[in-house]
């Protein structure tokens, strides 16, 4: 029972069937640096209200950094009945100064020594995040003069629809990673709260220093009520959102450039590198990294779920469900960081197929609404242009030509208002350069565009 952090009022030693079932050493031993990190500040706390002595706080710091060294260089056993990473650590720390080791736990508990260090490990795991969102908005950046000379159609329903510059839609994905940079930068102000000595749930009579511990741990904040302190996880299941919306950003880029590799596309060609072939189709490319980020995008969007139902029915303080905790945590950080780290090489090493492109870009009378704003500008009401303009449509389709095929005269029977400046913007090309409205995809308003990436990112 002497191994038990808890086991001085049982009669029994804990059935072996039960330390399977409870131990978390399993998935928790990551939480290691974090836990020495937090054990150290928690110490020389301790030491600076006279709770230990100075040099008892010495000794207990370098011995956590043995651990330490020991558990990064695969030397540090792991055995199902200390249950979990914190109780390894502490063993440990007994084991080689005795009572000294035994002072260190003085006014925490598990609970609040756990929040801790899902804290700061989860205030790594978004700096971590967040500087893998920087490189890929980099890389989509960076292709900017790659393709600048290059007309893409934009899609509705996944219909042509308006011809866009292509670095219209390498910026849009660097907003929506923007957004996700954003909302994990929201996420750290909740995550940097000091948690460490709200103790087991009512704090502690014994005269600590919680500003202290958060001065060195490089909290921002201190949590104020001990009883949400051990109860809270809000902020894993914020980060764990964060996660899934990261992810979903990267399945709609996979997609996307899924369809865009296929050959009935024929948009992009993929690095060698990121694609697979068939055992039985010697001339197939697969995309396969693209389709297992799809793919993975289920996990993170799962995890939020894991995390909510598992907190929706707690009552207040600590209970032991928690320890599924960090599944959701782990495993919705690793899923997108292991995504991030592909798509951004993917992102440099793709090649836009010019000539297949330039061989379709007038496909699907992506000039049509050009063709109706130039109405609109000579006087004619929005919804009359868009008639006119439909009905041109229909003919040109009968005929299996395009708007530009049209002579001045047929298109002035449509519209008398029609001049032969009309050739001006019409076909793709011309329709894009005719964008000029902010955050448009004509030529000005994407390289404005360019110029704010570039500046926002440092490049």
């Amino acid at each position: 029972m002497a191994a038990k952090a808890w086991g001085g009022r049982f009669q029994q030693q804990t059935d072996a069937r039960v330390e399977a079932f409870t131990e978390s050493i399993s998935f928790d031993s990551r939480l290691a640096p974090v836990d020495i990190k937090g054990s150290q500040a928690h110490a020389q706390m301790l030491a600076k209200v006279g709770l230990i002595s100075d040099e008892e706080c010495q000794q207990i710091l370098e011995v956590l950094t043995q651990i330490g060294v020991e558990i990064e260089q695969g030397q540090f056993e792991f055995r199902f009945d200390l249950e979990d990473i914190h109780m390894h650590i502490e063993s440990a720390l007994i084991e080689r100064v005795g009572d000294i080791g035994r002072k260190l736990h003085t006014a925490r508990s598990r609970n609040d020594q756990v929040s801790t260090d899902l804290k700061l490990y989860t205030r790594e795991a978004i700096h971590r995040i967040d500087s893998l969102l920087k490189d890929l908005q980099v890389a989509f950046v960076e292709r900017f003069e790659r393709d600048q000379d290059l007309v893409l159609p934009g899609f509705t329903h996944l219909q042509r629809a308006q011809p866009v510059k292509a670095a219209h839609y390498w910026f849009a994905y660097c907003e929506k990673f923007d957004r996700d940079r954003q909302r994990l930068q929201d996420c750290l102000k909740r995550v940097n709260v000091s948690p460490l000595g709200g103790a087991a749930l009512a704090g502690t009579s014994l005269p600590i220093d919680r500003q202290y511990t958060a001065q060195l741990l490089e909290f921002t904040d201190v949590a104020r009520n001990s009883l949400d302190i051990s109860s809270d996880r809000d902020y894993l299941a914020e980060f764990c959102f964060c996660m899934a919306l990261v992810a979903t950003h990267l399945s709609n880029w996979a997609e996307e450039w899924i369809a865009w590799f296929s050959t009935e596309f024929g948009f992009i060609k993929l690095p060698d590198a990121f694609t697979t072939g068939s055992s039985i189709m010697p001339q197939k490319r697969n995309p396969d990294v693209l389709e297992l980020i799809r793919g993975k995008s289920a996990r993170p969007i799962a995890d939020v779920q894991q995390i909510l139902v598992l907190l929706k029915g707690l009552p207040m303080a600590y209970n032991r469900d928690m320890q599924e905790d960090k599944l959701a945590l782990f495993d919705s950080y690793d899923t997108v960081a292991a995504c991030l780290e592909l798509a951004a090489a993917m992102v440099e090493g793709a090649e836009l197929q010019q000539e297949t492109i330039a061989a379709k870009l007038e496909d699907g009378f992506l000039d049509a609404t050009a063709l109706m704003e130039y109405l609109i500008k000579k006087g004619t009401p929005m919804r009359t242009g868009h008639g006119i303009v439909g009905k041109l449509v229909a003919l040109c389709e009968s005929r299996q030509s395009r708007l530009v095929d049209l002579s001045l005269e047929e298109l002035q029977q449509a519209c008398p208002q029609i001049e032969d400046d009309i050739y001006q913007i019409l076909g793709a090309r011309n329709a894009m350069a005719a964008l000029c409205s902010f955050g448009s995809g004509g030529e000005e308003p994407v390289n404005e565009q360019w110029q704010y990436w570039k500046e926002k990112l440092g490049i």
